[in-house]
């Protein structure tokens, strides 16, 4: 994220505003920089007397901004770090008359998370002229995958695109969740090692052989006796391979390859960007266009749809999760 990047650099380069609002739906960079700021705009000495920390539950915008008016001791700024300011989110706009007129001895931080500021008021647009406004969205599932390499090649680490992809299926799109299991890697791993689908299994738990991107795979290639093979862990294993989640995913990936059908151009290049994957995995997609053509598909999404609401206890009495996968093979197969 380039802006992530610039605010960091901005920092280190001693070009600090006095206001930095985080905004958004993805926490994970509210936080990091709300802890950068904390740990490198002051020294350790300096913290003590000029840095603290407010709880959007437990303040008020006044108190805030009584804060911020204060000057530094013996330094050259203080910092006042709100966190959980979204729960500020009714009062937020009397912010504006500190905004248009913010100490400049003050780096006021507020961190504001899975809210945002309508960029039709007054106080955003004092905000984004007078300091730093930033809006961290929620990404993609389609490009987590690419985020995780980047982060790993911040930090000189390599992943394979299997191995990526394993993390993306069970984390989701939750960053700091992806985060945190990557820190476990770099506890035990070194940097000349690529991350592969076996690290995955055995430093973090994911089954890289028994999974929802496994099943993919071998329904694509009409692999029946691996699918079911699959199937039988998941039913043995509910807790960690919910039904709900399964059918979601497969019901994506044949409305994925109803739009490969429809696509004029089958290049690698032009599949990746249409349906929003790697281009490693095209390969896969074009297997399974083979094996599906498109009235089976319909029939199969048809299908697909039944049983996600049976999953939900509609149209159905008590079916097991084992039963709901026997359907699930029959309904494809």
């Amino acid at each position: 994220m380039e802006e992530v990047k610039k605010i960091v650099s901005d920092i280190k380069n001693r070009n600090i505003k006095p206001i930095y609002f985080f905004m958004g739906e993805e926490p994970y960079y509210i936080d990091k920089l709300t802890d950068y700021i904390a740990n490198n705009v002051l020294t350790e000495d300096e913290r003590g007397f000029n840095q603290m920390t407010l709880y959007g539950k437990d303040t008020t915008i006044d108190q805030i901004v009584e804060n911020a008016k204060r000057f530094p001791m013996m330094a050259e700024y203080q910092v006042v770090l709100v966190k959980e300011a979204q729960h500020l989110s009714r009062t937020i706009d009397q912010l504006d008359a500190y905004a248009s007129n913010p100490q400049p001895s003050t780096v006021l931080v507020i961190n504001y998370k899975y809210k945002k500021l309508d960029k039709r008021k007054k106080v955003y647009k004092t905000i984004a002229k007078n300091g730093v406004l930033l809006e961290s969205k929620k990404l993609y599932e389609n490009q987590v995958a690419d985020w995780i390499r980047k982060v790993l090649a911040g930090k000189g680490y390599k992943i394979t695109p299997k191995a990526a992809a394993l993390l993306v299926e069970f984390l989701g799109t939750d960053l700091s969740k992806i985060n945190n299991e990557l820190e476990k890697l770099f506890l035990v791993l070194s940097k000349d090692i690529e991350i592969s689908a076996d690290h995955i299994e055995t430093h973090i738990g994911i089954s890289k052989d028994y999974n929802n991107f496994e099943l993919k795979k071998a329904v694509g290639e009409r692999d029946f006796k691996k699918a079911a093979q699959i199937v039988a862990y998941f039913a043995q294993n509910p807790k960690d391979n919910p039904f709900l989640l399964t059918v979601s995913l497969l019901n994506s990936f044949f409305a994925q390859l109803l739009e490969y059908h429809g696509l004029k151009d089958h290049s690698q290049k032009a599949v990746a960007s249409a349906l929003r994957i790697s281009p490693f995995f095209v390969k896969e997609y074009q297997t399974a266009a083979r094996n599906y053509p498109m009235k089976k598909i319909s029939s199969i999404i048809s299908g697909l749809r039944e049983l996600d609401l049976k999953g939900k206890g509609l149209g159905a009495s008590n079916l097991s999760q084992a039963d709901l996968l026997k359907e699930l093979l029959n309904t494809i197969f």
